[in-house]
């Protein structure tokens, strides 16, 4: 199908704005249509157009959880991330999960564009942002997460996943869940390596990793530690869990469904609706449909692929 120019984008975007009122149904007609370059265009254009930025125009536009989803949309993805992280580590809004989410289920490149779109319009690191904002194992734990690099590559050496299987495992089994080999593993080693580990974990010793972390204690580190571990070698169970607390909620948590239908979108949103479908034996377009309104609930649909 064809997609207008940017300038046509912008300009139709601009009319929406305009006269009486505005005109959401336009806004979502075309961006959420739009991929991260398409709206990156638009943005540039419309600003050499008419000398403003176009999320300060939409922000003065639109209100309430429509806004925040079309802010979040509209953002580069590098960027979406830095504000997010950026969020996450202030006082009124410091949530260490969504930096464990940031620095668990994005690539390492994306993670590192996210680390520089950061820098650039932050003045300062995420790394030192989070090492200040935390303290004790979970300063520990989130510091190399979203500070290393790992390697990207899908090469795996079966004899360190061996011997690095049985190493968390006595860590475990000693209740040692902050020991510094245990971090170092899942803070440094590849996703694949790491997959390749724990499922030797799981073959030796007969158990998933995750439940032998699942301690009856309401431990914030172990939380954060269980969210690295899903979230860098089962992306899609971490979103679907988070995905279905968000929705099944005495009231949805939208922030958190906001969050993930914008980030995942062009990503693996759809491997994340297999996922919910199969857990939840209700397919997720259907969940969001009944617990959302309005134009909110047309974005999250558009975004999903399912527009009227």
């Amino acid at each position: 199908s064809h997609v207008p120019s940017p300038s046509e984008d912008s300009e139709q975007l601009r009319g929406a704005f305009q006269g009486w009122g505005t005109n959401e149904g336009l806004i979502i007609s075309i961006l959420a249509h739009r991929n991260a370059a398409q709206r990156k265009s638009i943005r540039e254009t419309y600003t050499q157009t008419h000398g403003e930025d176009l999320l300060k125009d939409l922000d003065k536009e639109l209100s309430s959880d429509f806004e925040k989803a079309v802010l979040l949309w509209t953002l580069d993805p590098a960027e979406r991330d830095a504000f997010l992280a950026n969020q996450a580590t202030k006082m009124l809004t410091s949530n260490n999960s969504i930096i464990v989410e940031i620095a668990s289920t994005r690539s390492p490149l994306e993670l590192l564009k996210a680390k520089q779109a950061y820098q650039v319009r932050f003045k300062k690191s995420l790394e030192e942002d989070v090492a200040y904002h935390t303290s004790g194992d979970i300063r520990k734990l989130l510091v190399p997460l979203v500070g290393i690099h790992r390697y990207e590559g899908d090469e795996v050496n079966m004899t360190l996943a061996k011997s690095e299987a049985k190493l968390l495992h006595e860590k475990i089994a000693d209740k040692a869940y902050n020991h510094d080999d245990l971090i170092r593993i899942v803070t440094t080693r590849s996703k694949a390596q790491l997959n390749a580990t724990l499922n030797h974990y799981n073959n030796e010793f007969g158990n998933v990793i995750d439940k032998d972390l699942e301690t009856d204690s309401d431990d914030e580190y172990l939380k954060l530690l269980r969210a690295a571990i899903k979230g860098l070698t089962y992306p899609e169970k971490y979103f679907e869990e988070l995905l279905r607390l968000a929705i099944n909620k005495m009231g949805t948590d939208e922030n958190a469904l906001t969050r993930v239908v914008t980030t995942r979108a062009e990503v693996d949103l759809q491997r994340i609706a297999e996922e919910y479908q199969r857990r939840n034996s209700v397919p997720l377009d259907r969940a969001i449909d009944k617990d959302t309104s309005g134009d909110y609930q047309k974005i999250l649909l558009a975004l999903m692929g399912h527009d009227e």
